[in-house]
């Protein structure tokens, strides 16, 4: 069963340059986004053979998220549920018969940290909504989760530290989560494998030269992980200033 994640940054704009063909020859059988930066009605998009599903934030072209796969869930649900954090179409879960399938993408802490009191609190309340769900069923998540948990996960570290995505406290909570029962599936089959990267700045060239920041992620239940296969990061895919992620797990013997 393969699973992808892309930020798109952009839905519309990745449509018009290289979204369809992507997607059909990545041919996943589920297929997650991110920052589809548009709201209901402004875009038809056609995914014959899939379900679609979609978050959008209240805010018009910001955020949201969507997730089309070609098995039908149990149930779908936006949101985690805490009014609070639920205007910016950030979350999709669905709901399969032996895991919960989740799309997520973090709030940015922005330049000059000036949201990072507020990201911490989402962190907190997203662990917890994992954490539950995993105490009925398996979870995968994925998405960019806008943080680079360790320095081989980014070019440049030292000029980086408490930067928005590199602070410690952001780090932190990742290591808080991936402690709470969670794999971070690229680093368990890749655990020293350096410069590959999800995310590069559109200034200076940063993609040609490779200097990027691997923040992009498939997240899974620690009892997931006999079923784990493989996981990529397709850099070779353009199209927005994130890449494709990939994870790719067995389907459960019936």
């Amino acid at each position: 069963m393969k699973l992808i994640s892309w930020n798109v940054n952009g839905l519309r704009a990745v449509v018009g340059k290289n979204f369809y063909e992507v997607f059909r020859d990545l041919d996943a059988d589920i297929f997650c986004l991110q920052e589809t930066k548009l709201q209901g009605g402004q875009l038809d998009l056609l995914t014959e053979g899939y379900h679609q599903y979609w978050n959008y934030a209240e805010k018009k072209g910001y955020s949201g998220t969507a997730v089309f796969t070609k098995k039908e869930p149990l149930s779908v649900s936006c949101g985690i549920g805490i009014e609070e954090h639920d205007h910016e179409g950030r979350v999709i879960t669905l709901e399969f018969d032996d895991f919960y399938m989740i799309t997520c993408y973090t709030p940015n802490s922005q330049d000059g940290l000036k949201r990072l009191s507020y990201r911490m609190a989402w962190e907190d309340a997203f662990r917890g909504y994992l954490v539950k769900l995993a105490e009925k069923k398996p979870v995968v998540m994925c998405g960019d989760l806008n943080v680079a948990h360790e320095e081989i996960d980014l070019k440049n570290p030292k000029t980086n530290h408490q930067n928005a995505g590199f602070t410690d406290e952001e780090r932190g909570k990742m290591t808080e989560l991936l402690a709470s029962g969670f794999i971070d599936t690229f680093r368990y089959f890749y655990p020293d494998q350096k410069d590959i990267y999800s995310w590069w700045s559109y200034r200076f060239h940063a993609r040609e030269k490779n200097v990027g920041w691997r923040i992009d992620y498939f997240i899974a239940s620690d009892s997931m992980k006999e079923r784990l296969v493989d996981a990529k990061i397709h850099t070779e895919i353009e199209g927005s200033d994130h890449c494709p992620v990939e994870l790719v797990i067995t389907e459960q013997e019936k």
